[in-house]
């Protein structure tokens, strides 16, 4: 008789089937296997049999309904055993290899055969049959009936041909790019799909540091990130050792989980035998013992991966030096701007007013004399702009030398008061000169020309940038010991200058001590001035042995600028009902 695929298979067949998929057990022990089961293309049990049953507690009655429900008895690889199983059932050619299962807190290796049964002509093969034996099982983390398993030549030469595609792909993939970001996680992301890692991650390494900072991970869903977690060496011995000998370290990082001891590989990126990063690959599978060859691949990945780190970064470095030197240049073209623009305005004031005088183009000697006042006025305001610019030399060049003397603290602030009040009064602003209430002179170690040029700077900003308001100059004492050229002194005098006007943003504020540098520069344009005395202010103060600090809540906000000097001796102060009494001078 001759059976073609159209024509109908006498239904003799369908009863012996229906056994085959309904039973427990019964006929499945007479196939002479210690394992037998059968699945769907969905993993789900239809038939099971183990001599073996009693290690997991199962009852034989309801074996299947309770696999089926739990699904605690799976490859541990699930996704490599189900791309297996899906694989027969279209080639419909069985296979041989060996695999790891769970069952709550126990492994067990199992040396499977799975096989399709075959579907009859013209139709989808939707179930296999798989037999299998015991190779090795941890229960309660004691190995119980162990078979060792040595890798056979295949085996291993397809590992290394596998994992020597997977460098070479790693390879191909960070010579494309110079971002170290995309670097990291492209090697992270191969690494741990390629691998089927629970967990890949890598750490940049600066030999000055004490810790590690992951910056890239691949992981499995059910894990929880460490992106962004600061590791302390110290506290992870494999990675000490791996930063010392440059050789890979694999170690074993028990409870993992109860049944499951997780293995990590460290291994250090290295740029001409200098660390500068460690990449961290774990897996669950305790018995993938990995050889000496793929040992000397992944440290052959390291160094690999550590030259593109060191290559990028070198990259990053020299972009960030480029943009900085042309911001300078762009800073210094500005200054050079605003300052031809700062001397020219006081010259052409000068030559134009002098030029009146020598045509007779003075109506009488009071005018003549007022054009030379204007003049006058002018001259000393381009002095004072090219001493600016004299002094941020000397100091650029560190040859700005100061000479120390005790200053005293009153008579600076006197000399101030008389220079910036008419100033604060002509704008209509009010000026206050606040000292400490003490009962004797307030003297400070310091350079009194340098002191008072300080002074005048920082109050001249401020009234030069208050349109409404006033500003207030005032003083306290630190007496905190400080230390200055070999010379402790009994604290610091904190001068202090607040005015209500324009401010600075937040955002902005970094900018004010920077050389060359301007908040705004249509503002300098718009109030005049080099934009260098702050610069200058805080490079005199720092070499007098002090700190400036700037504080503002944003524009429109007002601003106060601080500044510290030695304190030269430390004064009495007054009681708090004398020092209700002391004179402020105020309009």
């Amino acid at each position: 008789m001759t059976i073609t695929a159209k024509s109908q298979l006498p239904n003799v067949f369908s009863p012996n089937l229906e056994s085959i998929t309904s039973k427990t057990d019964g006929s499945l022990p007479t196939l002479g296997a210690e394992l037998v089961y059968t699945q769907d293309g969905a993993g789900r049990y239809l038939t099971f049999y183990w001599q073996h049953s009693e290690l997991l507690g199962l009852n034989t009655e309801k074996i299947v309904d309770e696999l089926n429900q739990t699904q605690t008895f799976a490859a541990v690889d699930k996704v490599t055993y189900f791309e297996r199983l899906h694989r027969i059932l279209t080639s419909l050619v069985p296979e041989r290899f060996q695999c790891w299962f769970s069952y709550h807190q126990e492994l067990f290796e199992l040396d499977l055969v799975i096989s399709p049964i075959m579907p009859s002509l013209g139709t989808t093969a939707t179930t296999v049959l798989v037999m299998g034996r015991l190779v090795q099982a941890t229960l309660n983390k004691k190995q119980v009936r162990v078979a060792s398993k040595t890798p056979t030549q295949i085996e291993l030469a397809i590992r290394s041909q596998q994992h020597q595609k997977l460098v070479n792909r790693i390879t191909r993939n960070i010579r494309r790019t110079l971002d170290l970001d995309i670097i990291w996680q492209q090697t992270v992301d191969s690494l741990g799909k390629a691998l089927r890692l629970e967990r890949c991650i890598i750490c940049p390494y600066q030999p000055s540091s004490s810790k590690v900072k992951v910056k890239a991970e691949y992981h499995q869903p059910e894990l929880k990130s460490m992106l962004g977690s600061e590791i302390y060496i110290a506290s992870e011995p494999a990675f000490a050792q791996v930063l010392a000998t440059l050789e890979p370290v694999i170690m074993e990082v028990p409870g993992y989980t109860e049944s499951r001891r997780q293995k990590t590989l460290v291994v250090a990126t290295c740029y001409q035998d200098q660390p500068n990063g460690l990449v961290a690959l774990n897996w669950q599978d305790e018995c993938y013992t990995l050889t000496e060859s793929e040992l000397e691949l992944a440290k052959e990945a390291a160094d690999q991966l550590g030259t593109a780190i060191a290559h990028a970064t070198l990259y990053k470095e020299l972009e960030a030096a480029r943009q900085k030197a042309e911001e300078a240049s762009r800073l210094k073209s500005e200054f050079l701007a605003n300052v031809s623009h700062e001397i020219r305005t006081p010259l052409n004031g000068m030559i134009g007013f002098l030029k009146l005088i020598l045509e007779g183009m003075a109506d009488d000697p009071e005018e003549q004399n007022q054009f030379l006042a204007e003049a006058h006025h002018l001259s000393i305001h381009l002095l004072n702009i090219i001493n600016d610019i004299l002094d941020i030399a000397k100091i650029e060049a560190g040859k700005m030398d100061l000479v120390y003397a005790p200053v005293k603290l009153d008579e600076l602030f006197s000399d101030v008061e008389s220079f910036m009040r008419p100033q604060a009064e002509m704008r209509s602003l009010s000026f206050r000169m606040q000292m400490p209430a003490t009962s004797d002179e307030i003297i400070v170690q310091s350079n009194y020309q340098r002191l008072l040029q300080v002074m005048l700077n920082l109050v001249g900003n401020a009234t030069k940038f208050t349109h409404e308001g006033g500003v207030t100059v005032s003083a306290d004492l630190v007496l905190k010991k400080a230390n200055f050229q070999d010379q402790q002194f009994p604290g610091m005098v904190r001068v202090r200058v607040a005015d209500t006007g324009i401010g600075v943003s937040l955002d902005k504020q970094d900018k004010l001590f920077q050389l060359f540098s301007q908040v705004d520069g249509s503002r300098t344009r718009h109030y005049g001035g080099t934009g260098l005395g702050l610069a200058i202010s805080q490079k005199l103060v720092e070499a007098m042995g002090g700190e400036v600090h700037f504080y503002s809540l944003g524009e429109g906000l007002g601003s106060t600028v601080t500044f510290t000097v030695p304190l030269y001796q430390q004064p009495v102060m007054v009681s708090s009902t004398d020092s209700d009494s002391t004179d402020s001078v105020e309009c």
